[in-house]
């Protein structure tokens, strides 16, 4: 993209840290992953640096933190990508979660092919909870009236396309499945606490493709594992960080809540994934250029 857009990149494989700081040396603006936490240290080197601009290649920027980088003459800004890429994996989890997937799978490639004792359950007799309807949760609630099901939502800024709105108490009490597609910050950390998973449903499921820490991963296995919860699907989790995009086949993984959720044979894993497709990965990589190049051109003329 860089010769049709105008630009020439300079490109590590690393994250930005200290260390590398002189790659960016004489550029305004820097994209960068989500992968890995900037500190403050990296991000005040590189207002040293001449960095006026970061574009970080995701929708979300709790890996960042965003007041220090303003206070240091740096400006954080977020891209789109598809949608699609997200509400497409979220229904699939939705799907092998009530379909019970993951032991069936694990059955059949040991040559097991009877039947589970535990039925599975169709989308359209359910009702699902959609809590956050920005781009993404509202690509989910699209792609649900599809199935017939009931979908239940709840934002802090209910939008009139999206949907029956409810109190987020009233979704957590009458949902089947609860699935997150909320920002991660303060007020939403832990969104589903304790309390919260207490008073869902018994039997119900919970997705999360948007942030692990928007979900207490003690409360939730602690759910799963005395049977109060039939399952969960997903593709973020707290503590991810060293482990997701990682190959960790020979080293040990330290985190005991991973190896819980992990023994469980109704909670689905995977590695904040839900994002990789060849579609949005285009528009993160083109929309993070064009950003910059933006930025760039109002800064010369004012």
């Amino acid at each position: 993209m860089a010769p049709r857009l105008g630009v020439v990149p300079t490109i590590t494989a690393a994250a930005a840290a200290e260390g590398n700081i002189g790659l960016a040396r004489g550029n305004r603006c820097v994209s960068i992953g989500h992968k890995t936490h900037v500190t403050n240290a990296t991000l005040l080197a590189l207002s040293k640096a001449g960095v006026t601009y970061i574009s970080t290649r995701s929708v979300g920027y709790d890996h960042i933190d965003v007041s220090y980088a303003e206070a240091v003459g740096i400006t954080v800004a977020t891209v789109a990508y598809s949608p699609d890429s997200v509400a497409d994996y979220t229904l699939m989890l939705m799907l092998m979660a009530v379909r019970h997937a993951k032991s069936v799978i694990r059955r059949t490639d040991v040559h097991d092919y009877s039947l589970n004792d535990v039925r599975g359950k169709e989308l359209r007799d359910l009702t699902v909870g959609v809590i956050g309807t920005g781009r993404i949760g509202h690509a989910v609630i699209d792609r649900l009236r599809g199935f017939g099901c009931r979908v239940l939502a709840y934002d802090t800024r209910p939008t009139t396309a999206a949907g029956e709105y409810v109190t987020l108490d009233a979704l957590i009490e009458h949902s089947d499945i609860v699935t997150l597609h909320t920002p991660l910050t303060a007020a939403t950390h832990h969104l589903l606490d304790r309390h919260r998973i207490e008073r869902m449903k018994r039997g119900a499921v919970i997705v999360n493709t948007g942030r692990g820490a928007l979900l207490d991963t003690e409360a939730l296995v602690s759910a799963l594992e005395c049977g109060r919860l039939d399952g969960a699907a997903l593709d973020v989790l707290e503590g991810e960080e060293g482990i997701f995009y990682a190959d960790c086949r020979d080293k040990p993984v330290e985190s005991q809540l991973l190896l819980r959720l992990h023994r469980l044979p109704n909670v689905l894993i995977s590695p904040h994934t839900a994002y990789y497709t060849e579609h949005a990965l285009n528009d993160t990589v083109e929309n993070s250029l064009t950003n910059c190049l933006t930025f760039v051109s109002r800064e010369r003329h004012g």
